[in-house]
């Protein structure tokens, strides 16, 4: 829903609503236009909205036009339960404020503590931040920066932040900060963690936060055709090689790549089909038996190994794939989204950290490898694709172990999955080569010593929380 009227309408100054123009956004959706004029009033928020319906501009332009009135560091915290969330944040302030010279920090696990220690003591006018980090460099501060004249608050996939999981860097936080900050939540969700702050009567000297709830109550956007496919969980990477190298005809045409010359031999990755089925006539398939790339597409799955795995198999298969997991250094991950972003690589292969608040533009298709432990992660994993009123898939794997989950998803969005057949002579086609696929993704697992660094991980997480 765009309601009528202009940012300018709402009391935006000239600046910004020149900046938004720029990224040829000329009008307010329902979530901006319900809660960026009580925010220039001074008043808390509570924002509910789908993915992709622009909350981050809702918070955005109130921040940047009350810093241009009393430009100061650091005038705002906006704090993201993800590391990927948190630079795509930074980048839109950045791009929105860069007429009033708006000066950005990102201060995230997996980077430099150095560097960032550094770039918090040149007081940046916006803060973005995952709890824990900050809440370590506020440890280790030596009084070169604080909290103390914060002027916004901001918790951005706020159902994620006020969960169990943050609530003692939360904790820290909120007694740090000033008591007569803004405090805006953002939610795509709305949890009894956030009702409950709903309905709690107002901090000393302030008013109840204003509440926006979406007017929709379907979860998922109507531009979305979601999918299921029954499949016994030993033939999934064959259903999955042949979904991709035919996708919906409703996406095809989004395919932007296409296939750079193999040279068979140099690696394990540069498997080619075998046998008859390396004609042009094959669906999905060139002339040389190589897949025509698909359209832009993030696959999520439950766990790291899981998302590393199905990398290796789909690189052996010549579809371009990187991973996305917390596995990876914040550098590779960055990479990782920099190649997807730019459609040179086609297929993300992403654990739940992908599933929050990132906004990649024209992603075709979701596809769900494991269906998600909680039902509302599944409304945010879809949230990636048919976004600003496009048109997208969402295919979810279904295996005999996952009846209940899909019951439950589809109780959750208010509607049921459709069916999604597949030729089977055409996947059982490829069975073998997929079979031998899946061998030597295993075999780089193993040799990447992947279960190593899994051990390690869970070492170092047992510790943390004994300490």
């Amino acid at each position: 829903m765009h309601p009528t009227g202009s940012f300018a309408d709402m009391g935006v100054v000239p600046a910004l609503d020149a900046a938004l123009a720029r990224m040829s956004i000329r009008a307010p959706t329902e979530i901006q236009a319900a809660c960026i004029p009580p925010l220039l009033e001074g008043r808390d928020c509570i924002g509910n909205a789908k993915t992709g319906s622009g909350k981050t501009i809702a918070f955005a332009i109130p921040i940047l036009q009350k810093l241009s009135e009393d430009p100061y560091g650091i005038f705002a915290l906006v704090l993201t339960p993800t590391r990927e969330l948190a630079f795509q944040i930074s980048e839109q302030f950045a791009v929105l404020g860069a007429a009033i010279g708006v000066r950005t920090a990102v201060v995230v696990g997996g980077m430099d503590m150095m560097t960032q220690a550094l770039e918090l003591g040149g007081l940046p006018h916006v803060v973005v931040a995952t709890p824990g980090r900050i809440v370590d460099h506020l440890r280790s501060s030596n009084g070169e920066w604080n909290l103390s004249r914060v002027k916004f608050l901001v918790l951005d996939e706020a159902d994620r932040l006020l969960s169990s999981t943050f609530s003692p860097e939360l904790k820290v936080l909120f007694e740090t900060l000033p008591s007569d900050r803004q405090t805006c939540l953002f939610t795509a969700t709305l949890t009894q963690a956030i009702e409950s702050l709903i309905e709690a009567p107002p901090r000393s000297g302030k008013v109840k936060p204003f509440v926006h709830r979406s007017l929709s109550t379907v979860e998922t956007v109507t531009t979305l055709k979601q999918y299921y496919i029954l499949v016994p969980s030993h033939v999934r990477e064959a259903h999955l090689y042949h979904l991709l190298c035919n996708p919906p005809e409703s996406i095809a045409s989004l395919r932007r790549v296409t296939p750079e010359p193999i040279k068979p031999g140099k690696s394990r990755r540069n498997l080619k089909p075998r046998g008859k089925t390396r004609t042009s006539q094959t669906p999905g398939l060139d002339g040389e038996g190589i897949p025509i790339q698909p359209p832009p597409t993030i696959i999520f799955c439950t766990k790291p190994r899981t998302a590393a795995y199905l990398t290796h198999l789909l690189q052996t298969l010549s579809i371009r794939s990187t991973a996305l997991h917390s596995r990876l250094t914040q550098r590779e991950r960055l990479t990782s989204l920099s190649l997807f972003r730019s459609s040179f690589i086609p297929v993300l292969v992403s654990t739940d950290v992908g599933a929050r608040g990132l906004d990649i533009e024209d992603v075709a298709m979701v596809i769900n490898w494991d269906l998600p432990n909680e039902p509302e992660e599944y409304t945010h994993r879809v949230g990636r694709t048919a976004r600003a009123g496009k048109g997208g898939v969402a295919v979810s794997f279904v295996t005999e172990k996952d009846e209940e989950r899909v019951s439950r998803i589809e109780g959750r969005i208010g509607m049921q999955l459709e069916a999604m057949t597949m030729p089977e002579d055409m996947v059982l086609e490829k069975l073998n080569t997929v079979s031998t696929a899946k061998r030597l993704a295993n075999m780089e697992l193993h040799d990447s010593n992947f279960g190593r660094r899994e051990e390690i991980h869970k070492l170092k997480s047992r510790r943390k929380a004994e300490a």
